[in-house]
């Protein structure tokens, strides 16, 4: 609702129930009040913005932008974050949203090759990592998290390399989520093809599938389900580095340190940047221009770290002190987009074939 629609409505409302007017005036005046508001109301603009199971921001910052355009923002929430992309192609004719938040440097191309994304995207800010056809938002690193107390409890040594992962004393300890639907677990893959090479990468895995490996279809399964922290029987996953500064932080107090830590092995990490866009043929082409922008703005990036635990884009933006908790791997090396963008449907359908068929 706009300021001069609210003052309007406002002012008739003062007026009515502070004078002496006849009755008939009086429900006259009601119902006048009435189809003002409810016309206020349909004045907001409604945008929609496609996300993956992972978005999480909070909901004063969504709101933000809402109250500052005179816009309704719906959160259409498409599965994982490769279900998400394929649901966008699939319904590219008649767009399920008008941006999209959650695009990363592995998918980014395959959705502009797909024709989703708008040619001209709005003006982004200056970042301190870059993105493709879309405004770069975030970054963060995927790589294994292991249970630290789980590894003191059964007197285990931990692996110093992927190989080790392989061996028989780590049997049936490792949950990876499906690089099929899962962006991170697309990720790890990248990561091992680009630190093991490709043929000795496919290899690992298959000894990895003797080995008890467990595929999830998502992260969230494998750190909420699979995770020893959580409960599950996995004391290794394929998480984020930044896991440990969120548990610190959702203990509230009760933790000095984390339970938790990162492995940064060889061929184990991998820089993940995330972005949004204007879908092509939006209905709200303008209003979703000013929503991808807005993802770059200073409520946003002050809030990421704290709510989906991934670092701001956007240059200046201030360190959050729980990232003291959070580590980085120096071993990250990306793969050519181009090469990623050519070679990613057969490295995935090899993948399938490796491990699950």
């Amino acid at each position: 609702m706009k300021p001069t629609a609210i003052c309007r409505v406002v002012q008739m409302a003062f007026f009515i129930f502070n004078r002496r007017i006849p009755m008939k005036f009086v429900h006259f005046s009601v119902l006048t009040l009435s189809l003002a508001l409810s016309h206020a109301a349909w004045a907001q603009t409604e945008v929609r913005l496609a996300v993956s199971d992972s978005f999480d921001l909070p909901k004063p910052v969504i709101a933000q932008f809402e109250q500052q355009n005179d816009a309704k923002v719906s959160i259409v929430k498409l599965g994982s974050g490769n279900e998400m992309l394929n649901r966008l192609i699939l319904s590219k004719k008649s767009p399920l949203a008008d941006a999209v938040f959650g695009l990363d440097n592995n998918s980014s191309a395959k959705a502009h090759a797909a024709g989703i994304l708008t040619a001209k995207q709005p003006q982004s800010k200056a970042t301190s990592v870059s993105l493709s056809h879309a405004l770069a938002v975030d970054f963060s690193f995927v790589t294994l998290n292991y249970d630290k107390q789980w590894f003191a409890k059964n007197n285990l040594p931990l692996p110093k390399t992927l190989d080790d992962l392989a061996q028989p004393k780590y049997k049936d300890l490792v949950a990876v989520p499906n690089p099929a639907t899962s962006t991170p677990g697309l990720a790890f893959l990248l990561a091992n093809i680009s630190g093991l090479g490709e043929k000795n990468a496919f290899k690992w895995w298959g000894q990895m599938r003797q080995n008890g490996v467990k595929i999830t279809k998502g992260w969230s399964q494998a750190y909420y389900t699979e995770f020893t922290l959580n409960g599950g029987s996995r004391p290794i996953i394929v998480g984020y580095a930044t896991s440990p500064a969120a548990e610190v932080f959702y203990s509230e107090g009760k933790l000095k340190s984390p339970n938790m830590g990162n492995l940064f092995l060889h061929g184990g990490s991998y820089l993940q940047v995330e972005g949004a866009a204007v879908l092509n043929q939006a209905k709200q082409p303008e209003m979703a221009a000013k929503l991808v922008q807005y993802l770059q703005s200073p409520a946003v990036q002050d809030s990421l770290m704290t709510s989906m635990w991934v670092y701001p884009a956007v240059k200046g933006t201030k360190a959050h002190p729980i990232a003291t908790h959070a580590s980085t791997p120096k071993d990250a090396k990306l793969l050519p987009a181009a090469q990623v963008n050519s070679k990613q449907k057969d490295w995935v359908a090899q993948w399938t074939r490796v491990v699950l068929k």
